[in-house]
């Protein structure tokens, strides 16, 4: 979910914050006021292309930051962390920044780190969709419909199956492919197989290893002085003639002597004794580590050969112990397949044949179901689009055989429309208009609420070209899918801005002869007033409010039948 938006220097806006809240919000103003500069910035977040006369004038540079709530979103946390990028601060909060620079240095920047604009592209899909323009829209991209398709229809655990069976058919051609190109260098590849092999098991490398040789390494090489200071600790603190515990000794004795005739000596009396005590300790210490010290050259001349031998197979392969380890492991099972390629081929060429059965088999059932949730997909659009001011839209999906089997199906989907009668239907992505595009999103996502995991839609030109009944149904329908989804929405009509559970205005201001946009989050009565205004062409002053008032009121019944 958007939790926050930042523009500064783009387009009319210096500088302008916008905290979004859950639900639907609407964005609502004057013409030309900047509302579409707000859809902008967001899609300069999606990575779509910059330009720079989007930068304001006399400045150099703008900026869009953003803050994500992607607690629900844990497919978007394992890409931040798979990527390191996670928010140190906390992996629940995402922030996301883009800058423009007229001299077209533009930088991305992903929980404080620099990122390429395709990992930007990357991360935003599953965040954020914007339907009403023409830029990356989900249902101009034809990839997107298949998907679509499988969600409306429950088709997942089907389609599920038969990708189960694609990889494994996938799997059985790879290696198929890898034996039968093995085999023609299979000599000489076993040959240099064989030598390393030979090579590292004769090195005889154990995990962990290196570290543990190094760390004796170092104790070999100071071994003398080791052993030289610890024996001279111990004789200095117990062993020689006068020795600091002697000394104490005989203090603590003379203390003990005096104690009767002053007792406030007690407490030295202490800790001369717990002085004396602990460092006949620690000389027992020094005593006991001394004699385990070992100052061996030979054994420091095979310690060093030995990690030469490592460090040079760790070069020469690329990997520590257990990578060396591994490495062998693999080479032997590489080295039986080969040895054993022919029987191998013929095995595997029987097996690809009885799994490219199933595999039609699995395809042929997906297709079936696939077909009858087109049907159904079809009817519901044509239910919601008429409701939508769309009453003669026609929409069906179309199927293309794949010439081979893809891990999506054996076919291709296709989402075809036709906005007015006798219009043959053509591809959705090349026909639509941006208004049209807008509403037949919001008709799917209404009829396909679980189409997809997006955190954040937001609905441009939704309401273009209609009014009345038609736009209290788009508010409605914009409400019921905030339901699951935050809803961004640029509005003119108080009919669906009376739908919102928060509603921002738009306003262009002059000050200084600098024009500027800013943003205001509308409260009580801001809100009537706002409708008002947007109603005020059909109704005087007074009129306009009732009016407005009337909106809120039954946008309000409406919510509470939905249960908030």
């Amino acid at each position: 979910m958007l939790n926050e938006l930042i523009i500064h220097n783009l387009a009319v806006i210096e500088r302008t914050e916008v905290c979004f809240a859950p639900g639907f919000n609407v964005l609502t103003g004057e013409t030309g006021a900047g509302k579409s500069i707000i859809v902008d910035a967001l899609g300069l977040l999606l990575g779509q292309r910059s330009r720079t006369d989007l930068i304001r004038t006399g400045q150099e540079h703008a900026g869009v930051e953003a803050a994500f709530n992607i607690r629900a979103q844990p497919q978007v946390q394992n890409w931040l962390r798979d990527n390191d990028l996670t928010n140190p601060d906390d992996e629940h909060l995402l922030l996301v920044k883009r800058v423009l620079s007229r001299q077209g240095r533009n930088k991305v920047y992903v929980n404080g780190s620099m990122a390429s604009l395709t990992q930007l592209q990357e991360l935003m899909q599953p965040l954020v969709a914007i339907y009403g323009q023409h830029e990356q829209q989900q249902l101009q991209r034809v990839e997107n419909h298949l998907r679509l398709l499988d969600a409306f229809g429950g088709c997942g655990s089907v389609a599920g199956d038969y990708r189960t069976v694609f990889r494994h058919w996938q799997q059985l051609q790879r290696t198929l492919q890898q034996l039968r190109a093995a085999s023609a260098e299979r000599r000489d590849r076993m040959d240099m197989l064989l030598f390393q092999s030979h090579e590292l098991r004769e090195a005889g490398v154990k995990a962990g290893e290196y570290v543990e040789l190094e760390q004796e390494h170092l104790l070999l090489r100071h071994g003398e002085r080791l052993s030289s200071i610890t024996r001279k600790g111990y004789t200095t603190l117990y062993a020689a003639n006068g020795a600091i515990c002697e000394q104490l000794g005989t203090l603590k004795g003379d203390l003990e002597g005096i104690l009767k005739i002053d007792p406030r000596l007690g407490s030295a009396l202490t800790a001369v004794s717990d002085a004396m005590y602990g460092l006949e300790d620690a000389a027992l210490q020094l005593r006991d580590h001394a004699d385990t010290v070992v100052f061996d050259s030979q054994r420091q001349h095979e310690v060093e050969q030995r990690l030469a031998m490592l460090q040079g197979l760790r070069r020469k392969y690329a990997a520590d112990e257990a990578g060396l380890i591994l490495k062998l492991e693999q080479m032997d099972a590489e080295l039986e397949r080969l040895d054993n390629s022919a029987a191998q081929i013929q095995g595997l060429e029987q097996e690809l044949e009885q799994s490219k059965q199933v595999l039609e088999q699995a395809g042929t059932r997906l297709s079936e179901v696939r077909a009858a949730a087109a049907k159904q997909l079809q009817d519901a659009l044509h239910l919601e689009l008429k409701g939508l001011a769309m009453a003669h839209a026609r929409f069906e999906v179309r199927f293309t055989p794949r010439a081979q089997p893809g891990v999506d199906g054996m076919e291709e989907a296709e989402f075809h429309f036709s906005a007015n009668p006798g219009q043959e239907l053509r591809p959705l992505a090349a026909t639509a208009s941006g208004g049209e595009l807008s509403r037949v999103m919001l008709a799917l996502r209404k009829a396909a609420p679980g189409s997809d995991t997006l955190g954040t839609v937001v609905f441009d030109e939704v309401d273009a070209g209609i009014g009345g009944e038609a736009a209290t149904a788009v508010g409605q329908r914009l409400r019921d899918v905030a339901a699951r989804s935050q809803v961004l929405c640029v509005t003119h009509l108080p009919q669906v801005a009376a739908f919102a559970t928060t509603q921002f205005r738009i306003e262009k201001v002059v000050e200084d002869e600098q024009t500027s946009t800013r943003v205001q989050r509308l409260e009580g009565e801001q809100r009537a007033g706002e409708l008002a205004r947007m109603l005020g062409g059909t109704y005087s002053g007074q009129q306009s409010i009732e009016h407005a008032r009337a909106l809120l009121q039954h946008s309000a019944k409406y919510t509470a039948q939905l249960g908030g």
